[in-house]
């Protein structure tokens, strides 16, 4: 009876560190996926025909710090002004239980690392002592399904000094084939002051 009962206890203990092994080791699969699909060069061009309000923006994702974890060089500019960024970033992706989180950073000296990304390498001259925290403004994304990941920020949880705005919130959608990110600012009565105000700018990934 005794060495049954101990049989029973290895077994039970064993399938649940195999399957606590086996959710960690999904888990980690599931943020090379996120991270894979948001690399790249995205265009909202075809979205901009599609309905005049929205601007044709380039967005452009570089993956940096490969030996550090997840993180990626991001610019975003109207696609006819590349070489002038209106918002320079870089994003640490990382996974939090079933959760993905982006955080965002900004640059001390973004000039110098504009269009860096036609020599990935030079960004290793990049450090963190470089970047800073933009504290309540992290993306918490949930896998949807393969290939499709969706989330946001916490509600009012960004400050924002744009425009007028105390607090900004971003919704967004990362798929294979593309973004949806839906930006937006508002006051401290809950007015919105810049963004989009029909729904997300939809991006293409060109390359």
């Amino acid at each position: 009876m005794k060495s049954f009962l101990c049989l029973l206890f290895y077994s039970i203990l064993f399938s649940s560190c195999k399957s606590a092994a086996y959710k960690e080791k999904e888990t980690d699969k599931n943020l090379k996926e996120l991270v894979s699909i948001m690399q790249g060069h995205y265009s909202s061009e075809a979205h901009s025909i599609e309905d005049k309000s929205y601007y044709n923006i380039s967005l452009r994702m570089t993956p940096i710090w490969k030996e550090k974890g997840n993180y990626l060089f991001v610019e975003q500019a109207m696609f006819d002004k590349q070489g002038k960024p209106y918002r320079v970033r870089v994003y640490k992706v990382s996974q939090r239980g079933d959760e993905f989180v982006s955080e965002i950073y900004t640059l001390k000296n973004e000039k110098d690392w504009i269009g860096k990304w036609t020599n990935p390498e030079v960004y290793n001259q990049l450090s963190e002592t470089d970047i800073e925290l933009k504290q309540g403004c992290e993306v918490v994304l949930k896998r949807v399904e393969k290939n499709k990941f969706s989330g946001s920020t916490g509600d009012k949880t960004c400050p924002s000094e744009l425009r007028g705005a105390s607090f900004a919130n971003s919704i967004v959608t990362v798929t294979k084939d593309g973004i949806v990110s839906w930006d937006q600012g508002f006051d401290k009565d809950g007015k919105q002051v810049w963004g989009a105000e029909k729904g997300g700018y939809k991006f293409v990934k060109i390359k």
